[in-house]
């Protein structure tokens, strides 16, 4: 060792891939875990839940046939998506828009997830009863019913989201009762409708790419 390299600070080692891993991998889980609770996820899926239970108690009251037997189940659906439309507010606001590059990934995730668990829920609590329309026509209405909680989102923010889906529903009651043909009111279609099928598919992919890439409208942020 010579004289110069003794006052010479020691190289610093990078990290191996092995001690990099536990730590990334605690990172993302705590990253995921605050962002389902600022969503109030778990209200979210408590809402859906319910709606199951209320649809399971409807089936066993509701005639097989007739107009309640399809509206009365949309009615839980508009409120199974109203929940998963108000899960897309921040409660931070423009600051986590500029902060999370990860924010895209987790609304993705997060919706697709709560679309999946509120399909899951009425299935269960449909299994074993008459459902109008059946396992085809549940996925395909509610998955167009949270595409327009998702755009109501976008658009007027997740605490006015619900707004979407219940006027929509207005608008569904009055096409089950005059069997409306066009395929943009898909509920009152029958499930094997392919018309009515690509239209829901739309709204949805259309709510949710406006929820991942741009988020729900917040009321608080100027112009």
């Amino acid at each position: 060792m010579t004289a110069a390299e003794v006052g010479r600070p020691a190289p610093r080692l990078a990290p191996s891939r092995g001690t990099r891993a536990p730590g990334a991998a605690r990172t993302g889980l705590r990253l995921i875990r605050l962002y389902l609770a600022s969503r109030r996820v778990l209200g979210a899926l408590l809402v859906l839940v319910a709606c199951a239970l209320a649809l399971r108690t409807a089936l066993h009251w509701l005639p097989r046939t007739g107009v309640f037997s399809r509206q009365i189940p949309l009615i839980i659906e508009a409120g199974a998506a109203a929940a998963i439309g108000v899960t897309a507010r921040s409660p931070f606001g423009e600051p986590e828009r500029v902060t999370g590059r990860w924010l895209p990934v987790l609304r993705l995730g997060g919706t697709v997830a709560l679309a999946g668990a509120a399909f899951g829920a009425l299935a269960a609590g449909a299994a074993s009863a008459h459902l109008a329309g059946g396992s085809i026509g549940l996925l395909r209405d509610l998955g167009g019913l949270v595409g327009i909680a998702l755009l109501a989102a976008a658009v007027a923010g997740g605490g006015l989201s619900w707004i979407g889906p219940i006027g929509y529903l207005g608008v569904t009651m009055a096409a089950v009762t005059g069997a409306w043909a066009t395929p943009w009111t898909w509920p009152a279609r029958p499930p094997h409708d392919r018309g009515a099928a690509i239209c829901a598919a739309l709204v949805f992919a259309a709510g949710l790419a406006a929820v991942t890439l741009r988020g729900a409208r917040d009321p608080a942020a100027r112009e």
